[in-house]
């Protein structure tokens, strides 16, 4: 929460966020999930980097699978929470 803080200082554009949810607890990626819905919502364009699917899911509009640094697959996350089939294939889960 405190990176997160001290990057929304400077009024940024763009908001890169790697792995926010590791290691903490289910409380805590909540409220760090409803501070990211709440600066995406406020307009800023935020890119999620997140092994947290659920979370993942609940704050972003968009899903891109990346293997070995090329995209391999694009969605709305609507369409990618549909396809049980797709996460099982790129992701490995349910």
């Amino acid at each position: 929460m405190l990176a997160i803080a001290r990057a929304l200082l400077g009024n940024p554009r763009l908001l890169l966020l790697d792995e926010p949810s590791d290691g903490l607890a289910p409380a805590i990626v909540a409220q760090v999930g409803e501070v990211i819905r709440e600066v995406a919502a406020q307009g800023m364009t935020v890119v999620l980097v997140e092994q947290n699917l659920g979370m993942a899911l609940s704050v972003a509009e968009h899903v891109a699978v990346m293997q070995k640094g090329s995209i391999v697959h694009r969605a709305t996350c609507a369409e990618f929470a549909a396809r049980p089939d797709d996460r099982r294939r790129l992701l490995g889960v349910d």
